[in-house]
């Protein structure tokens, strides 16, 4: 065989060589779209994925326009250029994908950082709200507590005022006490006479020694002991003689010896003076 002539496995070789170049390139080129910042000419972007990948077979090192000729090259060939071109695709669509990944991630982070603004712009607003609400609901409490003072204020003039217009009114005395007419009634008046006038005596000693001495009428008088005999005979519920209750006699009563009431409380004021009691007497005195 001559040796200027080459074998199609000799030129498959090169063949495989040459790709082999080419899809170095190729790599390389993909590498470097895939470096290419988001944020670049959109239209270059665009421009570079519409970049077509035919390369005439004799642009490409290595081969020569004489191999175009042989079947199994051209064969060969289109089955390498069609790799390559799959490869430049896939490199293309890759640099594609981290372009819109880049880019979704960067509106992603503008999405955040402006619900990040509003929140703020919200939380502030809302901060702003209640300090407003709380002011306004001071400003109530202190309106309200002023105009309760002032409205105390009003009603405790008002009541000053009403008080020295109003006439002053005294009070109504007591009414006298009503004692029955009967033995009662009369030693129940005697022990108040009494009590207003510092004698001292129960309602028990009293119509014990009444009992005894006239068994309870005012008009009884003895006739006939001593003192009748010297002309001054005991008269009365409690037998006093006339000296004596003009002696003893109690302002305030009838100054009558036969009066129930006057008749007690001389007898009692004597009883006093004498035994300290009218409850201490127990037989004649």
């Amino acid at each position: 065989m001559p040796a200027h002539r080459s074998t199609p496995k000799h030129r498959a070789s090169r063949l495989r060589g040459t790709t082999t170049a080419a899809l170095a390139a190729a790599g390389a080129a993909a590498v470097a779209l895939t470096v290419v910042p988001a944020a670049a000419d959109p239209g270059a972007a665009t421009q570079a994925r519409n970049v077509g990948w035919d390369v005439p077979a004799a642009e490409i090192p290595g081969q020569s326009a004489s191999s175009a000729a042989d079947p199994h090259a051209a064969r060969d060939r289109a089955d390498e250029e069609a790799r390559t071109h799959s490869l430049f695709a896939q490199a293309a669509d890759r640099q594609r994908g981290e372009a819109e990944r880049v880019a979704g991630l960067r509106a992603e982070r503008a999405a955040e950082r402006a619900a990040a603004k509003r929140a703020e712009a919200e939380a502030a607003a809302a901060a702003e709200r209640q300090a407003a609400e709380e002011a306004e609901a001071a400003a109530a409490a202190e309106e309200q507590r002023a105009a309760e003072e002032a409205a105390a204020l009003a009603a405790e003039q008002e009541e000053a005022a009403a008080a020295q217009a109003a006439p002053v009114v005294e009070p109504a005395p007591a009414p006298a006490p009503v004692y029955p007419d009967n033995l009662d009634g009369w030693i129940r008046e005697a022990l108040d006479v009494m009590a207003a006038n510092g004698i001292p005596g129960t309602y028990d000693g009293l119509y014990r020694n009444i009992i005894r001495e006239s068994s309870g009428d005012p008009n009884a008088i003895n006739l006939w002991d001593i003192n009748a005999i010297n002309g001054t005979p005991s008269i009365g519920l409690l037998q006093v003689i006339q000296p004596t209750f003009d002696a003893y006699h109690v302002e305030g009563t009838p100054y009558d010896i036969y009066d129930p009431v006057a008749n007690i409380t001389a007898a009692a004021n004597y009883a006093a003076d004498r035994y300290g009691s009218i409850d201490n007497v127990n037989g004649p005195y």
